[in-house]
Order: structure tokens, then sequence, then C-alpha cells
């Protein structure tokens, strides 16, 4: 089949480098336009643009989705199918294109878990597991019928960053996997709306409120929110000096200490030389990897030869 692929960050490249290995003719990429960042604000290229120039597969790069001139070269091209994978909500006048239709593959079970952070929201959640889903998409977000899924169980100390790279391959295989069934007419789309008096957890955009840790919540909660947002965006919780000044400090990595404390949620323990344990509501969390203002992520043994606890109060919050 000739294919369209719309992609931009990395999780992408996985599945385009799928695509391009397989027998299809792959006409296109479909990226975010480049965007200045860094220090001298040169413009740079998405993880899906990189891989594509390095392979000499033209690259399409729409400011305006609804562009006419865009939607009419798209035409031109004729593919027979778009697949989509991390990037932005395609409007009908697109997705309607090809006879074979549009799909995308999301980082979660669908129905569960639509929208922009899928896999961070699970893990924060505490779930046991998740996988990947390819869906034909339609003019609602992540609302589309159900093509196929693959499922992977989630370790308990398994960070997003673990997970992500591990649906990143499993997405790969659903990419593939989905067009032959398109091509091969085997399939049997489920509809979601079949899900639509389910309680259903949903996966917003993430925002600073999102990443504060209380510690007055069960250690396992507490837990699942460092690892649910390691290494991006980083979970975070707050020191005082005794002079009275506040600063953050980022928690990486953890582990749950199965024993309550006598100590009040936030409450330090530490021998200031291998470990700092927190108290919660409900047993205790052992900080592994921590990032304080200003400095570089490192592991908590390092952290305390540099820290002088007898500046600070002995509490987080």
């Amino acid at each position: 089949m000739k294919l369209i692929f719309w992609g931009t960050p990395e999780f992408a490249v996985a599945s385009l480098a799928k695509v391009l290995e397989s027998e299809h003719e792959l006409l296109a990429v479909v990226t975010a336009p480049d965007k200045p960042a860094g220090r001298g604000l040169k413009l740079q290229y998405s993880d899906v643009k990189k891989f594509a120039l390095e392979h000499q597969i033209p690259v399409l790069q729409p400011e305006n989705l609804k562009d006419p001139a865009f939607i009419e070269h798209l035409k031109e091209l004729n593919a027979d199918l778009y697949i989509v994978i991390a990037f932005r909500m395609l409007p009908p006048e697109v997705f309607e294109i090809p006879r074979f239709g549009t799909f995308n593959i999301h980082g979660s079970l669908l129905p569960n878990y639509r929208g922009a952070a899928p896999i961070h929201w699970a893990v924060i959640n505490g779930e046991t597991k998740t996988g990947v889903t390819s869906f034909f998409i339609n003019h609602k977000m992540d609302e589309g019928d159900i093509i196929d899924f693959k499922e992977v169980s989630i370790g308990e100390n398994e960070t997003t960053g673990e997970l992500y790279e591990r649906l990143m391959a499993l997405g790969a295989e659903l990419t593939i996997e989905t067009i032959e069934k398109i091509e091969k007419q085997t399939l049997k789309p489920i509809p979601q709306t079949q899900y639509q008096n389910l309680n259903l957890k949903s996966a917003p955009k993430l925002k600073r409120e999102h990443q504060l840790i209380n510690w007055d919540l069960p250690a396992d909660q507490v837990h699942n929110l460092i690892r649910g947002l390691s290494p991006y965006p980083g979970a975070y919780t707050r020191i005082q000096k005794k002079d009275g000044e506040v600063l953050t400090l980022k928690c990486y990595k953890s582990v749950i200490i199965e024993q309550d404390s006598e100590f009040p949620p936030g409450y330090i323990h530490t021998d200031g030389k291998q470990f700092m344990i927190i108290s919660c509501k409900k047993m205790q969390i052992s900080l592994l990897e921590v990032q304080f203002q200003g400095k570089s992520r490192m592991k908590i043994e390092t952290f305390l030869q540099g820290f002088r606890f007898e500046n600070y109060t002995l509490n987080l919050f």
C-alpha cells in the first residue's frame, strides 16, 4: 500500500522505521514545523524529521492543516492509508482523504486514558497493565473505532520513562500488524461508543499542579506519582531553610518502606550518608534519586554528601 506517516516526537520514530522496512511504499512524512530552541534560538528539527531526512523520505511541514494547497498536494499523492502517531488532531478534510482511512496508535488500552499523557497517568494511578491501541481517527479525540491492541504489565517500580521505551517498541509492532489487517480487510473495528456508560479514566495534559508531592497521602500513591513523572516532568517537593527561603527538590526514584512512621507526613529521617526516608500518611518513602534546585540529578548518597541539613527544617511539604 501507499502510505503517508504523520508524527513528531521520538515515540513515533520506532513505528516510522518499521514502516520504512516494510514492503509498503512510504510516500512522505508529515511532521511539525521547525521551532527555535536553545540559547541561540536555532531552528530544531523534530525527531521524525531527522529520521526522514537521514533516509531520504520527503518531508511535509504544514503550518495550517486546512491550507487548500496542502490538502490538494495530499490528494495528488493519492495515498491508500495515513498512519498517525503522536501528532496533533487532524481535521476531516485530511483524515478522510485516503481510501482506507487514517489510523492512530495511542499509548493506552482504549477507551481508558484518552488524552495527551496516557503513559504518565497509567503509572500515576498505579495501574498494573496498559498497552497500545490502534484505532481509526474520527472527529473526536481518541474516540474512533478500535482496530487492535497489545497489552503489557507494569512493574511495581517501573517509571514512565522505562514504560515509554517498551510501549514505543510495542507500538511499532502494532503499526505493521494494523496495516496488514487493513490491507487484507480482516479487521472488525469495535466502536468506542459501546463504552460510553463506563467510568473511564482520562489522561489530560500534565500541569505544574500535578507535580507537587502531597506527603499526607499513603506511600504507595506518593511512590506512583514519583515514578509516573520520571524522568519528565518530575515530581517535586519543597524544603525550607531556617532563614525562610523555600527551595524545591525533584524526586525521580523511590521505594516504599512498609512500616508506619511515628513522625508526621513529610518528616525527613536520614543518616546523612546512605538513606533519606520520608514519612507519609501510611508507611514511608525512601528516596533513591533526586535533583535539588539548581543542581543536576543524582543518587541519594551523592546528594546527602553535600547537603547541610543543619541549615534546613527537617520537613518536606
